[in-house]
């Protein structure tokens, strides 16, 4: 049997990053969970977050370019609809918005130390996606009233290819029952920066593309599928910019 010896990237990301990655979560997530005893609005433990998510960039060697932030209005609350590539995605954002963030993610990231640990005490909603909880929009709406904003990956999943995928329309139930302004962002080629299944990351660049905010005054009851597949069509054409037809990388 031949044996096929690991590539650098995979002796980088198991013996460099994956060790440096632990520890930022180990410090970062132990400073946010003792902030939350005596600092309840989680605003410390969010710089203690948007600190990871830079350590995170850095060290794995990422870059990101973001445009359209001027279209936004600095302390609002948004709800930000993402399409999503990659565990990545998360260190991404964080650090490219200048927002107080919050997320509704899938309830199995509270079982990771520190990080759910984190997640759990400062502020964020982690849902049981087969029972989702009514308690959500209620749990938002406080948030929101708050001046904060909320980060949301309707997808569900992270793509293999780049291609969108199908939005679920409860993702929006909250934005349009409370009337909050929707932000559709494209993140583009985060997928390259470690593939969905494979244990190596790499360094790149990656694109966050900030689209006008659409506003959802009015539109309580309204079918929250529409409206997902309009905020969707307004995220693919950046968010695939770089897959061919073939769904492979294009270097243009």
């Amino acid at each position: 049997m031949s044996f096929s010896f690991p590539p650098y990237h995979w002796w980088r990301t198991v013996f460099f990053l994956i060790p440096a990655i632990t520890l930022y979560t180990v410090v970062l997530g132990t400073l946010s969970l003792a902030s939350s005893i005596v600092e309840r609005r989680g605003y410390f433990a969010h710089w203690c977050a948007r600190t990871w998510s830079r350590l995170i960039l850095r060290t794995t060697g990422v870059t990101v370019e973001v445009s359209g932030l001027d279209r936004l209005e600095p302390g609002r609350t948004y709800v930000f609809v993402a399409n999503h590539q990659s565990i990545y995605d998360i260190p991404i954002l964080f650090w490219s918005l200048p927002f107080q963030l919050r997320i509704i993610a899938k309830e199995s990231l509270g079982r990771f130390p520190f990080l759910g640990w984190h997640l759990r005490r400062t502020g964020h909603m982690l849902v049981n996606r087969a029972r989702p909880d009514r308690a959500i929009f209620a749990w938002a709406s406080a948030l929101t009233s708050k001046g904060l904003s909320l980060i949301v990956f309707p997808e569900g999943t992270r793509s293999r290819d780049g291609r969108v995928g199908r939005f679920k329309g409860g993702s929006f139930h909250l934005a349009l029952e409370a009337g909050l302004p929707v932000v559709p962002l494209s993140v583009v080629g985060s997928r390259h920066v470690m593939l969905k299944g494979r244990l190596a990351t790499y360094p790149g660049h990656v694109r966050l593309v900030v689209h006008p905010p659409i506003q959802t005054t009015g539109m309580a009851g309204g079918d929250s599928k529409t409206f997902a597949e309009q905020v969707r069509q307004v995220i693919m054409p950046a968010a695939q910019a770089d897959v061919t037809r073939d769904g492979a990388h294009s270097c243009s």
